[in-house]
């Protein structure tokens, strides 16, 4: 049994200091729950501070938006794989979500007349992206939540990491971790856990994601019990910077593309009219000077190509650069430069102004950038229930991208900040009612602890063997290689093949020194999670025998009708995880009509 420097008991443990995180913590205070979020990082360094926009159908300035239009533009954009409940759950629920925030001292750019500007996002039909904090809306919404959660008493402890969740039988008892500083021990008895341990991209070799995103909710739920869903579909964004190398992967804004920017490749055309997919034909311009309309009467024209949904803009950038006609560093072009006076660029987009200066001396005012997709996005995740973000084992919720379901097979622009603050909230209240009801758990249990605390510390007791940060790099590679944008059986099997063999080399991993402010500890301890993400990754892959959406086989290079209605759910069996089919709930036919009607009105537009 380990030293535990202290035991600490909550009614709700929330496991990561994001968005949906921080709005969990909020909702379960104002329940009456004694609350406690645990960060990995420090406060503030969630990939939430990315995130450039929420999606609300708040009606202006199109009256003609509507929870029900935002409701189709969601399925669609989700090849309707998607949990329906959830999707009309945020369509329903994120204007209000909206106007909390803004009652709660967020600021919002304003329109003309002074109510919140809503702008273009990819994937949706009407402009309905609030943003804030001169587009630093994630950063502004997390300082709003921050404040909020303070004032109503929630208890934060930072540099803490999680290595294992704590059960009373059957049920979720609290967690198990450690001090990233000190290396000591801590652990949180509570009747319920609420995961918002963000997404996965460090089991790739390119990604926007944060440094800490390694998948580490995806894999204490899977630890515990509980059931994956929907983990093929990873989302790459378009555009990720190219070079240098150090800053390969890092996100390129969106807002780019929906203030003017194109894609061209190395040649220079304007490639992406050759990739619309036939279900947006109709909204999409065929030719360059009707694209180019769209800019100044956006509600008169067909919108340009670039403005698809990400998983197509990807999957043609990808095409191109494999075909031969990419950048020498393997990327395309994304040229706003010539489309707007430098003064409007520097105005409208200074981060990434600034980015590109410092990062790869690119003057974007007046030079095209070098993007290629970049993974970004995790739509898989816990299986949750839709209204109460209940998970598969009692006492365990789960929001945000370490939630499943919402976004079936591709993410819309907008919708990851607005799903933070929707299921965040429901997670919060129904963790804090459901503490309420439950027993309180009783005293830690030895033996889990040491069992726990024995696989955890065990690269700290070799003086040599496989380095940390080497098995994650080929975990990395591999996954890059085989099970990235576009995947075959035989890649996927190699990737399979590929990881058990490199989990048997971490078995031998080796961080010498303390377990105080050790980061190849902390490495060897990521690296535990990618590998229970990426084999949940190539598992669903391989058992979805079709392409949609961000799932790209090449050996089943179409989508498959009967496979619509089905999704991919991961479990543990004994050490070894198991993929299903499962045969998804059908819309109820007054969503069904609404979302056929909201088809048809897209289509007559």
């Amino acid at each position: 049994m380990p030293e535990i420097q202290a035991t600490r008991r909550y009614d709700v443990l929330v496991i990561g200091a994001g968005g949906a995180g921080l709005r969990a913590a909020v909702a379960a205070a104002e329940e009456g729950a004694h609350v406690a979020v645990v960060a990995k990082s420090l406060l503030g360094k969630s990939q939430t501070v990315m995130g450039a926009a929420l999606a609300a159908a708040l009606g202006a300035p199109e009256p003609r938006d509507s929870w029900g239009a935002h409701f189709a533009d969601t399925l669609r954009g989700g090849r309707r794989v998607n949990q329906w409940r959830m999707v009309q759950l945020l369509a329903q629920e994120s204007p209000a979500r909206v106007r909390e925030m803004e009652a709660w001292g967020a600021l919002f750019d304003r329109g003309p007349l002074g109510d919140i500007h809503l702008g273009e996002g990819s994937g949706h039909r009407y402009p309905r992206l609030a943003r804030g904090g001169q587009h630093n809306t994630g950063l502004e919404l997390l300082r709003t939540l921050q404040t909020q959660s303070d004032a109503r008493g929630v208890d934060l402890f930072c540099e803490v990491a999680i290595v294992e969740l704590l059960k009373d039988g059957a049920r979720i008892a609290g967690a198990f971790g450690y001090r990233r500083d000190t290396g000591a021990a801590l652990v949180f008895l509570a009747s319920a856990v609420v995961l918002a341990t963000g997404g996965i991209g460090k089991a790739y070799a390119f990604t926007s994601n944060f440094y800490d995103s390694t998948g580490d909710g995806h894999a204490l739920a899977c630890r515990a019990g509980a059931e994956l869903i929907d983990m093929e579909f990873v989302q790459f964004h378009p555009t990720g910077m190219v070079a240098p190398e150090s800053a390969r992967g890092l996100l390129v804004a969106e807002s780019i593309r929906n203030f003017g920017g194109i894609l061209r490749n190395a040649a220079g055309e304007r490639f992406m009219f050759r990739y619309v997919p036939e279900g947006y034909r109709a909204e999409i311009a065929e030719t360059e000077a009707e694209a180019d309309a769209w800019y100044d009467n956006p509600g008169n024209a067909r919108r340009p190509p670039e403005l698809l949904p990400r998983d197509d803009v990807s999957q043609a950038m990808e095409s191109e650069i494999r075909a031969g006609r990419g950048t020498a560093s393997g990327g395309v072009l994304l040229d706003i430069a010539s489309r707007r006076p430098a003064t409007y660029i520097r105005k409208m987009l200074p981060r990434m102004y600034r980015q590109f200066m410092d990062l790869a001396d690119v003057d974007i005012s007046s030079q095209p950038m070098e993007v290629a997709p970049t993974c970004h996005y995790m739509m898989g995740g816990v299986r949750v229930e839709p209204d109460s973000c209940a998970a598969t084992v009692a006492g365990l919720f789960a929001a945000g991208e370490a939630a499943g379901g919402l976004h079936g097979a591709n993410r819309l622009n907008g919708n990851g900040i607005s799903e933070l603050l929707v299921f965040g909230r429901r997670a919060g209240e129904h963790a804090a009612r459901y503490a309420s009801r439950a027993a309180a758990p009783g005293a830690a249990d030895p033996e889990q602890i040491e069992h726990a605390d024995r696989a955890a510390r065990a690269p700290l007791g070799r003086s040599d063997g496989e380095s940390p940060y080497a098995v994650q790099r080929e975990v990395q590679r591999l996954m890059q290689r085989e099970a990235a944008l576009v995947r075959s059986e035989a890649g996927l099997v190699r990737a399979l093949e590929g990881l058990a063999a490199l989990r048997e080399r971490s078995a031998r991993m080796s961080a010498p020194g303390g377990p105080a402010a050790n980061p190849g500890w902390q490495c060897a301890l990521d690296v535990r999670s990618i590998f229970t993400v990426a084999e949940a990754i190539a598992r669903s892959a391989l058992a979805r025998h079709e392409s949609r959406g961000a799932h790209v086989r090449s050996d089943y290079p179409r989508p498959d009708p009967a496979l619509a209605s089905i999704n991919i759910v991961v479990g543990r069996i004994g050490d070894a995880l198991e993929a299903r089919a499962e045969v998804r709930a059908s819309l109820p036919p007054e969503l069904r009509a609404l979302a056929e009607e909201e088809s048809n009105e897209q289509a007559v537009s």
